[in-house]
């Protein structure tokens, strides 16, 4: 089962979800930056479907590969679509972070690229699978910002070094990995496998969903599991939002993928 929740009202989603009898894809889109519609036609909402639906189509035909291989072709298939009208080496243009599970050969096959988050439900502790290079590199400056007033000029300069960084730290060594127009990202990711012998379900999380645990602390993994298995992914995002409301944090697109009866949808 799936929940999807635009930030605001009226605002297009941009996370995209899906999934075949042994997969599940989340794509969490990045972008709308000022200036981005002046280097991409397209826009986030659309990178995010084209690389989720890439994703969802290669995933069946692709048992043998690894998901790095299969994220790194839709990566590919997706800046081809669209590399003749926009400019996607500008920093400006969308991208998007990435997490994948697929059941095979009795096993639950993952992967993360960027802030989105897997969560496997095994037996004695989950496994939480996040990639944390961007989230470092970004605190230092959150932090100031959170610290500043905004609309000062002390806030503008901060928030335009931290732009700079980011952008400049995009997709390096050394810096953060996301899915954008170079398909050798995707090497990046963090990938491992569980025998589903051990496990009772899985999750797929964008950033703005897995805020519950990482960003408000409303509950551990085992709580959020436990939510998934009796509420639904609803009520995960439900908390979120009255958190953010709470604290005057601005929402954000928030999606959860969460999957049970793994043995017998792999059987299928």
């Amino acid at each position: 089962m799936a929940s999807v929740a635009a930030g605001r009202a009226g605002r297009v989603n941009e996370d995209f979800v899906g999934a075949v009898p042994t997969a599940a894809v989340l794509v969490d889109g990045a972008g709308g930056v000022s200036g981005m519609e002046l280097v991409c036609r397209h826009g986030t909402a659309w990178h995010a479907y084209r690389l989720g639906t890439e994703l969802v189509g290669l995933l069946p035909l692709g048992a043998d590969r690894t998901l790095a291989a299969l994220l790194a072709e839709a990566i590919e298939r997706v800046a081809d679509a669209h590399r003749a009208t926009c400019d996607l080496a500008d920093p400006r243009s969308p991208w998007a972070t990435v997490g994948i599970l697929r059941l095979r050969d009795g096993h639950a096959d993952y992967l993360v690229l960027g802030d989105a988050v897997a969560v496997l439900d095994r037996a004695g502790a989950p496994l939480a699978v996040s990639d944390h290079r961007e989230v470092a590199l970004a605190q230092p400056y959150r932090s100031a910002l959170a610290a500043l007033g905004e609309g000062s000029a002390e806030y503008e300069q901060v928030s335009r070094e931290g732009t700079r960084v980011m952008r400049a730290n995009r997709n390096r060594p050394g810096g953060y990995w996301v899915a954008k127009e170079d398909p050798r990202a995707a090497a990046e990711a963090i990938t491992g496998s569980c025998s589903l012998a051990e496990l009772t379900g899985a999750a797929l999380l964008s950033n703005g969903a897995s805020r519950i645990v990482d960003r408000f602390g409303l509950a551990g993994w085992p709580e959020v599991l436990a939510l998934l298995a009796s509420s639904g992914p609803a009520e995960v995002i439900a908390r979120v939002r009255q958190a953010e409301a709470s604290q005057a944090v601005a929402a954000d697109d928030a999606t959860i993928a969460y999957c049970t009866d793994l043995a017998g949808s792999q059987a299928a």
